[in-house]
This record gives C-alpha cells, sequence and structure tokens, in this order.
C-alpha cells in the first residue's frame, strides 16, 4: 500500500485477513509510505516477487503514466488505485469504481436519477464513475474552488454526465438531489449535516467516504433523517476484495476481510 501519509490505512488488516484465508501464507502486505516524487523511483525498484501494490492519494493519478497498461474504466475517470505485475508490465486498474457500486447495493442503492458528489478529487471522479453505473447522467458539484475543478469536469464528460460545478456553501435548493457522496475529509461536509438535520436538505441516501471515526455527523445525520447510509468501510472492504482478487486470481472472502477489518476499527475505537 503505497501513499502518504499512510500510516492509519486499514488496507494491510483485510488483505492481510484475505491471505491467511485463502491460505496464502507466503504472501504479506506492508504499508509505505511514499509521495509522487519517490513514485518512479520506488515502481523500479520492485523484483519479480511482487505481485501488486494499493495505491491512495496522492498517487492515483500520477501512476498512469508509469504503468504500461491501463484498463478502459481507470483511465475513463483518470485515476488507478491498483497496480498488478504480469508478464513483465504493469497493468492500472481502478477498483474505487466497483466497489462504491457494491457499498451502494448493500445499502439498496441500485439506481438514482441525479446527485450531488461534495469534492473533485480523485475520490470524486471515481465517484463519476460509480453513477455512471448507477444510471445517472446529471449531477451537481459542490468545492470549495471551481477553477480547480478542470480534471473532474474531464472526467464527467468523458463518462457522459452533465456536471453542474457549485460553491461548497451554495444554499441547498440548487444541492437537493436524491443521492449524496461526500469524498471530502472528516469534518468538511459538517454543514451539510446541519442541513440534513434541519430538514433544508433530505437526500434519500448517502455514501460518505470517511471510515474512521464513523459515523460521522453527516452519516448520523442522515440515518436520523431515514436516509439509506453507506460508509467508507463499506467501501474500502470492496475495493480491497477487488484487489486480492486481480492479485492472487483468486476469489476474495469477503466475509473474513470484513470481520478483521471491523475488529480492528473496534480497537481503534476503544
Amino acid at each position: 500500500m503505497l501513499g502518504s501519509p499512510i500510516g492509519h490505512s486499514l488496507s494491510p488488516v483485510l488483505h492481510r485477513a484475505a491471505y491467511r484465508a485463502l491460505g496464502l501464507r507466503d504472501w504479506d502486505y506492508q504499508a509505505i509510505e511514499c509521495d509522487e516524487a519517490g513514485l518512479p523511483g520506488l515502481l523500479d525498484s520492485l523484483g519479480p516477487d511482487w505481485a501488486g501494490l494499493s495505491l491512495t492519494m496522492p498517487l492515483k493519478r500520477a501512476v498512469l503514466p508509469l504503468l504500461d497498461q491501463a484498463e478502459t474504466l481507470a483511465a475513463e475517470v483518470g485515476g488507478a488505485n491498483t497496480v498488478v505485475f504480469a508478464d513483465g508490465g504493469r497493468l492500472g486498474f481502478n477498483t474505487d469504481v466497483p466497489g462504491m457500486i457494491t457499498a451502494l447495493a448493500e445499502a439498496g442503492v441500485t439506481t438514482a436519477g441525479s446527485a450531488l458528489v461534495l469534492g473533485a478529487g480523485a475520490t470524486a471522479c471515481a465517484a463519476l464513475g460509480a453513477l455512471r453505473g448507477l444510471g445517472v447522467t446529471q449531477a451537481a458539484a459542490a468545492v470549495r474552488n471551481p477553477a480547480t475543478a478542470g480534471l473532474f469536469l474531464e472526467v464527467a464528460e468523458r463518462l457522459g454526465i452533465d456536471v453542474r460545478l457549485v460553491r461548497f456553501d451554495e444554499e441547498p435548493a440548487e444541492l437537493a438531489r436524491p443521492l449524496l457522496i461526500s469524498t471530502v475529509t472528516a469534518g468538511a461536509a459538517d454543514g451539510y449535516a446541519a442541513r440534513i438535520a434541519a430538514g433544508t436538505l433530505a437526500p434519500a441516501a448517502v455514501l460518505d467516504v470517511i471510515y474512521h471515526p464513523w459515523p460521522t455527523r453527516l452519516a448520523q445525520a442522515a440515518a436520523d433523517a431515514g436516509a439509506a447510509v453507506s460508509g467508507g468501510f463499506e467501501l474500502l472492504l470492496h475495493q480491497a476484495a477487488r484487489q486480492v482478487e486481480l492479485m492472487t486470481g483468486q476469489d476474495a472472502p469477503v466475509a473474513a476481510m470484513r470481520e478483521a477489518g471491523l475488529a480492528a476499527l473496534a480497537d481503534r475505537t476503544a
């Protein structure tokens, strides 16, 4: 697992649990601190005993020009969170998109007329891919500075989604969408939680990509208002399960991964 910062990542717990359940005793998974400047050298240093890598911020976009091949989805959303080493090459995949779709489906959300996305970074781009999978063709995106959302808008255009940018503090009337996906950091969506609690914003479903601490104020307000709620743990779990399948060629033991992940989160909370 590569990224910066990386010490908080729950991914090693999930992947190691998968390897134990699959009987892969000689497999291991480590969290490695790595920024964009260090990524090319680190990739070049890896030997034939490496099966793959997971990538988190700020590397999902930076890795694309370093790959030998990227799946269509990763190219469309402008980011790969998975690298698989096969046939002497580096193959890039995006498992965030199917992870989001599965996490939403577990909350009962399999389609949506339109959506509001909070943020415009790499995870927000993956959210656009998930929205396409749900049949969404129109969305709004709340951002601090619309001038920095160019890459996000390019992804939306490639995916065929008509996105209207709004400022993060814009009035709720413009933001009334049945599905809300928050890709911002913990606490950044508290204003939207207050709107939901006050009844001025009423999404039918909410996905918050944060998994610790949980529930976030946004998730709690949505649940209290009767909305379907999906959290970052389910997203993390299902994107990691797909990574395990890509790297090992075996079906992921999702139940074992979930049990290990929830136990680790309980320890953190305690």
